[in-house]
């Protein structure tokens, strides 16, 4: 929602919101299309959220350098087998809230069983926004990530 952009436009990060006008996921003429008048050769990561439900985004492909799906422990350790199209396709999986997986139930080895199941190999990294835990180690995944494509020697950590 345009609330959403708002308050990580006051961070500071430039944001453009696309309304979907209905659908249920972002198409590359639409990113395309909001891109016009940025520079996009000054940007140095362009983080695209295709939100909705874990099958629309999943069939889309919106010429990402990394394709990061983000797994709540609040969601539970069976989302890669019912939705295994988003997991098959995802170069990374971020499960998210870990702070909350004790109240939540949450049962780490089925989780992880469930991810490799579907996508053997798929690097998983655990995070809570509220801790802090695994997010310096996400962003330099995303950094490793972006500097290979871009030919670079990675940095440990870059901010």
């Amino acid at each position: 929602t345009e609330n959403d952009a708002e308050r990580l436009r006051a961070s500071g990060a430039p944001v453009r919101q696309i309304v979907t006008h209905g659908l249920c996921h972002l198409e590359a003429a639409m990113v395309e299309e909001h891109l016009l008048g940025w520079k996009v050769g000054d940007v140095s990561f362009l983080v695209i959220e295709n939100v909705g439900n874990l099958v629309c985004p999943s069939s889309y492909d919106l010429g990402e350098d990394l394709r990061i799906v983000a797994l709540s422990v609040t969601e539970g350790e069976d989302k890669p087998a019912k939705y295994p199209v988003i997991f098959s396709t995802a170069d990374l999986v971020v499960l998210t809230k870990l702070d909350m997986a004790e109240t939540a139930e949450w049962d780490r080895e089925a989780a992880h069983r469930a991810i490799q199941d579907v996508r053997p190999g798929v690097r998983t990294i655990e995070t809570s926004a509220r801790t802090g835990s695994g997010v310096d180690e996400l962003i330099e995944a995303i950094v490793a990530r972006r500097d290979a494509v871009l030919g670079r020697v990675s940095t440990s950590t870059a901010r």
